[in-house]
């Protein structure tokens, strides 16, 4: 039997989750093509400003990767546009002069960037935020210069300001309106927003319209509409969004603002359907995940002759979480004169409700700080409900009642993915399902942003009753398997197990080989356990980690050698300038982390330029001790009341190289001025009079995190003694890329002051780190042997991870 081709325009969230509804009802019926513009699997567009942050890989952000692809015998083509429909042939063409025959067309090409077209709207510098390749260049932006500004005050624009404040930048943002986020929060909420913003360094300048951007070739300042001007290096427009619509237009589909569909998606062009951003509903153009979901799964019953109720359009809600504060609103924001109000303002905890009434009808809501009733108003206002309804939750709520067990089967759990209470029911009664993860694995439930997990473990408890057990409610290492870090590492211990190949094959990976999340963890907990014994796997590793250098967007690598404490020497400056010359090094600049970096490296170059360096690496790429930063000192300074250079020099050569669940930074300063950022470190050392303070579990990444004070110690020797002890168990015990901050949070402060409090763990703990660091290797002496031995591995990685 011939299949029918399907053809999807569009590689994002909208489409692939179309293809996912497709495919569960009728797997086989279906010879798909998918063309997507970016380079990239399927990701997670909602965490893009976590990539900025630069914390987060893309993998980390995937949702199908390119294993997904194959398994449903799908053609991808990333990185290849389609530039021409002809709609009476039913072809498509591509701008690598590729023509493929469809039977169904799916057009899912997004939204673009709203690029306000002001005079010097076109100079370097000025970018979108709105895929990976705009994360790039505000990355790069953010090693050479230091002033930016972000236009735009909703959410896109105050994610793109928190992640441009994670890489050090001094961040204005600018808006037209006189509160933040005006389309989703009322006045109210809304400048309770810039208020927090503006303690974490957000800089606002509200009621600004931009009139010019100036500069020479790259962008110098920006001019507006009053006269004023400010300086800045780099602009972000974040002022909206567009329905991708060109190619549609040019192929005489009915387009208004988005691509004109039905009930059922279908454009006014036969077996021709549209769906996401790009469409537009009943007048309607939608930009929130959920009811993208909900057009998908209405589009693909329709095209599968399933007998299925239309798409009827949306309540739009919007619950998240803006630079570490908690949001939520759905329905109507804005009271009039026929409205009335219920609202609750608390100043000293920062928290705001406003409930907005119409006809005695639940209309919209306002949270700002406590968003914990978002998704019982969200399941109110979608049914219109009486107030009365309203206070009867609220009662039933706070007298101990369960808010699923009053929810309807065809509400939703999952926004994100359309996932309703039914559905879950349904899943958990006929497969067997008792934990979150099999729930997010057989319905998509929790799978995007997570916010719903309480729910999902809420309707798991009210579905299994006695039987529900919270202890197994842990979450797996991956897709790959059921079992949970803990699970697999008490395996390897019991089994003797020395290879992550071995470790898939007995403990039954589902998926052989495993995938970008368990092969790099299994490789880190095997070296973890077994440290003298086990040989690392640099296949299993990061293409940054195996090749000891930051892969940059051209393909090239940035080197950083190691300064302990930032302190250096004439011989290393001299070695360091003979180097880059040698090779042709395009920048070199100074980095945050008080060491120099080399950029602009040839692959090929790697290995002789480690060799005539004879210095150690510093590690900038790896899932380790990063750097130890310090002030001068009590030697220098005359506020300084310990010798910090030393302490840090210390700890750095002590620590280096050692293998850890994620990157570690640390820092040391004379005194509790803290000119070395002692306070936002994984391990933080603050010079008092007669001792130290130590500090643990800082981050000065997305979610900013003071750290906590850990302890006060008297001597050098006991600062060593406890950081060690601190870093072997945060190494034994937290998962595999989870921050000290995540780690210490989880696990709670006073736990891990009770475990490091006894001498015997301590002095066990640091002998097993001791084993650890006699075990590692001078890094740039890896990276030789390894282009020898892995010459061509490398290359097919390369390819891979830059396609």
């Amino acid at each position: 039997m011939t299949k029918e081709k399907i053809v999807l325009i569009g590689n994002g969230m909208a489409g692939v989750r179309s293809i996912e509804e497709l495919l569960k009802i009728n797997s086989d019926r279906f010879d798909i093509t998918i063309f997507g513009e970016e380079p990239y699997p399927n990701y997670n567009r909602i965490q893009l400003s976590k990539v900025l942050q630069g914390d987060t890989e893309i993998a980390d952000i995937t949702l199908n990767d390119w294993n997904w692809y194959a398994e449903n015998n799908i053609h991808i083509y990333a990185g290849e546009k389609v530039s021409r429909i002809d709609t009476e042939k039913k072809m498509i063409y591509t701008d690598k002069e590729r023509v493929v025959v469809y039977d169904k067309l799916i057009i899912a090409t997004g939204s673009v960037p709203f690029i306000i077209p002001v005079p010097g709207h076109e100079k370097k510098g000025v970018t979108a935020f709105r895929d990976i390749k705009d994360c790039e260049k505000m990355i790069n932006a953010s090693k050479q210069y230091k002033k930016a500004s972000v236009i735009g005050g909703g959410l896109l624009g105050l994610e793109a300001a928190r992640g441009l404040l994670n890489l050090g930048m001094e961040v204005n943002v600018i808006h037209l309106a006189d509160f933040l986020m005006e389309r989703q929060l009322d006045e109210t909420a809304g400048k309770m927003l810039r208020k927090e913003l503006e303690k974490q360094g957000m800089n606002f300048l509200m009621n600004k319209q931009t009139a010019e951007i100036v500069g020479g070739e790259r962008v110098e300042g920006i001019r507006f509409n009053d006269g004023e001007e400010i300086e800045t290096d780099l602009v972000v427009m974040a002022a909206g969004i567009r329905p991708n619509t060109s190619l549609a237009k040019e192929s005489g589909i009915a387009v208004n603002r988005g691509i004109l569909v039905n009930d059922y998606m279908e454009t006014n062009i036969p077996d021709v359907y549209a769906v996401g951003e790009c469409a537009e509903h009943r007048e309607v153009v939608y930009g929130l995940v959920a009811p993208l979901y909900e057009q998908g799964k209405a589009m693909a019953a329709h095209i599968c002759g399933t007998v299925a109720a239309g798409y009827e359009g949306s309540v739009l809600s919007t619950q998240l979480k803006v630079s570490g504060v908690d949001v939520f609103s759905v329905g109507e924001i804005v009271e009039d004169e026929e409205t009335k109000t219920i609202k609750m303002f608390d100043d000293w905890k920062g928290t705001y409700k406003k409930v907005l009434i119409r006809d005695g009808k639940m209309a919209g809501a306002v949270l700002f700080g406590d968003t914990g009733e978002g998704n019982k108003l969200l399941r109110l206002i979608n049914k219109k409900a009486d107030v009365e309804d309203y206070m009867g939750a609220a009662e039933e709520t706070d007298g101990g009642g369960s808010l699923v067990a009053s929810m309807d089967d065809s509400e939703l759990i999952c926004g994100c993915n359309g996932v309703s209470k039914g559905d879950i029911v349904c899943a958990i009664k006929e497969n067997g399902l008792t934990t979150v993860d099999e729930v997010k694995g057989c319905t998509g439930a929790s799978r995007s942003c997570g916010g719903c997990k309480p729910l999902v473990v809420d309707l798991l408890a009210h579905t299994l009753g006695d039987s529900f057990d919270t202890s197994t409610q842990k979450e797996a290492i991956c897709g790959c398997t059921a079992l949970s870090r803990d699970e697999v590492v008490e395996a390897i211990r019991e089994k003797g197990l020395n290879h992550t190949k071995e470790v898939m094959n007995v403990l039954g990976w589902e998926t052989d080989g495993g995938c970008s999340k368990c092969r790099p963890a299994l490789n880190y907990y095997l070296g973890m356990i077994n440290p003298t014994e086990y040989e690392d796997e640099k296949a299993s590793k990061f293409v940054n980690e195996r090749m000891h250098g930051n892969i940059q967007k051209d393909g090239t690598y940035s080197v950083v050698p190691r300064m302990y404490g930032g302190v250096t020497s004439a011989d290393d400056l001299r070695k360091i300038a003979d180097v880059a010359d040698k090779y042709s090094v395009p920048l070199i600049k100074v980095t945050g982390g008080q060491r120099i970096d080399l950029f602009g490296v040839k692959k090929e170059d790697l290995p002789g330029m480690w060799a005539d360096l004879d210095m150690p690496s510093g590690y900038a790429y790896g899932k380790t001790l990063r750097t130890v930063k310090t002030c001068v000192g009590e030697s220098f300074c005359r506020f300084g009341t310990q010798d910090s250079m030393s302490m840090g020099i210390e700890m750095e050569k002590k620590f280096e190289r050692i293998g850890t669940p994620h990157k570690v930074k640390m820092a040391v300063s004379a005194c509790p001025r803290n000119c070395a950022e002692s306070g936002i470190k994984d391990i933080g050392v603050v010079g008092v009079d007669g001792g130290w303070e130590i500090y643990v579990g800082g981050n000065g990444g997305t979610h900013l995190r003071a750290a906590d004070l850990f302890c006060k110690v008297k001597t050098n020797e006991e600062v060593m003694e406890m950081t060690g002890a601190f870093m072997q168990y945060y190494r034994e015990d937290a998962v595999y890329l989870e921050r000290t901050a995540a780690w210490v949070e989880r696990v709670g402060l006073d736990h891990i002051k009770q475990v490091l409090s006894d001498k015997a763990t301590r002095d066990a703990l640091n002998a097993r780190i001791d084993e650890a660091l006699s075990a590692t290797k001078e890094p740039w002496k890896e990276v030789i042997e390894s282009e020898k031995i892995r010459k061509e591995l490398y290359e097919t990685e390369l390819v891979s991870t830059t396609k």
